[in-house]
């Protein structure tokens, strides 16, 4: 059960990650137009502020899909002189550190889009967009990765207190060097 709950968040975030893809090429697109427009006297304006948003949501909702597919950077010298049981012990250990780290910043980021809602504050720019909306996408962003990171944990734990060493390996473990082109 434990590997059929942590291939379905992989699915999830890899589609979360196809779906953020498309969102930058969509923006990015979106840019070069405006740019375009620009050697003609014409604009769409706003397109550095938009370009703006996106990356912070980019930035949220992509590290989901990094921590799914092992993809964060880790320092695994001493991880790589343990026998399985070891790096068992050290990649929850590890992932328990990320995992209440991105809590916090999560619970940090309320705040934020709090204040801008009960102000109704909107950018200080002509497009005047409610900040609340940006807001929104990166906030929710970094509670996926909360989730995320939490419920791997759990599922990691779980199947290390099975025995099944390897999959929480394939889990939450470190890819080297030699596991990058996967």
């Amino acid at each position: 059960m434990t590997d059929n709950l942590a291939a379905a968040l992989r699915r999830i975030n890899s589609g979360l990650a196809l779906l953020v893809g498309i969102v930058v090429l969509a923006t990015a697109g979106f840019v070069i137009v405006d740019i375009t427009l620009r050697q003609f006297g014409h604009s769409f304006g706003g397109s550095d502020e938009i370009s703006g948003y996106v990356m912070a949501a980019v930035a949220s909702w992509g590290l989901s899909y990094a921590l799914t597919e092992l993809a964060h950077v880790r320092i695994d010298l001493v991880r790589q002189k343990l026998q399985t049981r070891g790096r068992a012990m050290l990649d929850i250990f590890a992932m328990s550190i990320a995992a209440g780290t991105v809590c916090i910043i999560a619970y940090q980021a309320w705040p934020v889009l709090e204040k801008t809602l009960v102000r109704g504050s909107r950018a200080n720019t002509a497009l005047e967009t409610p900040l609340w909306i940006p807001q929104a996408v990166w906030f929710s962003g970094w509670v996926w990765f909360a989730i995320s990171s939490c419920l791997l944990v759990l599922l990691a734990l779980a199947t290390v207190l099975r025995g099944d060493f390897q999959n929480a390996d394939a889990m939450i473990g470190a890819r080297g060097e030699a596991e990058d082109g996967k």
